[in-house]
């Protein structure tokens, strides 16, 4: 007798699988970055690069004439501002909430920030000096991305680590955000940031006064954005702070914190991100060539990314554990937590907004960028996958535990 066919559901089953949890913001990365290369190499090249690059005939704010700079300094700025409220929210009451519980992830990620920049630094010695202001590309890792390729592997890698590469890449954002304010400002405007400060001051004061009302933490943060865009520090620094103002009030057990989140983040992920990622993923590989591919300064980011990331985090988890610094993911085995380590090296979305920072005006240089973050988050998302499909095995741990809180 014949089997009965499939229903058409089971038959969808895999395929939906991938953009359900964890994984679907991922998966949406990859796709936006694979059509965005196909298009900046096609017979479209010339109209991707005027969508983005043309400037405006109008504008309502001056500094932003291009669709491109509206995209890094405009909608990245709320990008920012729910990286900024995960944090607090984490740092609070979360996984970050106690010193215990930040060991591990602050020394990983701190190693995993050095380490790359170290393995960038030797690539580049000896070339061309401004080379030498790429060193942070590669010390990024990206949140969705990364968690994104650990999801398709469902319950297969153990919850502790799970939670483990959420909450270094969490503290990687904090440093990464330091590093944009520090290294890659220069000009200040001193009166536009006083009146950013005063701005920061009133949010504080209704902070403290516990305003429940999330109207004025709204506006005033458009206005900090504004102030600072001006200010001659990155804008999207505004978002960061900004979110670091927002009152852990609210009601029906919910703050407003947790409100804005909850109901920000899906646009980050889903909207943001990806639009970020093909106005700026798209490089013209034509006028790179072989040379270009295999120049100096992809090379020094792949490597960075792909060597410098799983040795600095690899070994400050087995340093740390040895010494009784604090002990590594439970459960955990070493294969699987090098595996974890390597995915870390996707950089993705922070790797290109430095990136762009690092060499303001070198197109060539912003678009050999990109080859070596694109390549070495590639190596990193298909190795470790690779190793840990291969070493992993917890159908015990439910999907999804580690980040539900």
């Amino acid at each position: 007798m014949a089997k009965a066919p499939k229903p058409i559901l089971d038959l969808v089953a895999p395929v939906r699988a991938l953009f359900v949890g964890d994984a679907s913001a991922g998966v949406l990365l990859i796709l936006v970055a694979a059509a965005a290369m196909l298009i900046a190499n096609s017979p479209l090249a010339h109209s991707y690069h005027d969508l983005f690059h043309a400037p405006f005939a109008f504008t309502p704010v001056a500094k932003l004439n291009t669709l491109h700079l509206w995209i890094n300094d405009g909608l990245m700025a709320i990008f920012f501002f729910v990286v900024g409220l995960e944090v607090k929210r984490e740092w609070i009451e979360g996984q970050l909430s106690t010193a215990e519980q930040r060991r591990l992830p602050v020394l990983a990620a701190a190693a995993g920030m050095l380490a790359p920049a170290l393995v960038y630094f030797f690539f580049v010695q000896g070339e061309d000096p401004q080379l030498a202001q790429g060193w942070a590309i590669p010390a990024a890792t990206d949140i969705a991305f990364a968690m994104g390729v650990l999801g398709l592997l469902g319950n297969r890698v153990p919850a502790s680590l799970r939670l483990f590469l959420l909450t270094v890449a969490i503290v990687d954002d904090i440093g990464a955000v330091l590093i944009i304010a520090v290294a890659y400002t220069a000009g200040i405007k001193f009166m536009w940031l006083v009146g950013a400060l005063v701005i920061l001051g009133v949010m504080l004061a209704l902070n403290r006064m516990r305003v429940k009302t999330v109207v004025p933490f709204l506006l005033l943060a458009v206005v900090l954005w504004y102030f600072v865009l001006n200010s001659g520090v990155h804008a999207t620094i505004a978002g960061v702070a900004a979110a670091m103002l927002i009152p852990m009030v609210g009601k029906n057990d919910e703050t407003m914190l947790e409100r804005l989140e909850h109901q920000l983040a899906p646009w980050s992920a889903y909207l943001i991100v990806p639009v970020f990622g093909f106005a700026n993923a798209g490089v013209n590989l034509s006028g790179l060539g072989l040379a270009g591919v295999f120049a100096p300064l992809p090379l020094a980011i792949a490597a960075g990314l792909f060597f410098g990331k799983q040795i600095g985090i690899v070994s400050a988890i087995f340093v740390a554990d040895r010494i009784g610094f604090a002990p590594r993911p439970q459960g955990a085995n070493w294969p699987e937590i090098w595996g974890v380590s390597i995915l870390c090296g996707i950089g993705f979305t922070m790797s290109l907004f430095i990136g762009e920072l690092a060499f303001p005006g070198y197109r060539l240089l912003i678009d050999e960028a990109k080859i070596g973050i694109l390549l070495g988050s590639l190596c990193s998302a298909v190795v470790g996958f690779t190793i840990l499909r291969m070493t992993t095995a917890h159908p015990g741990d439910e999907p999804g535990r580690a980040g539900s809180d």
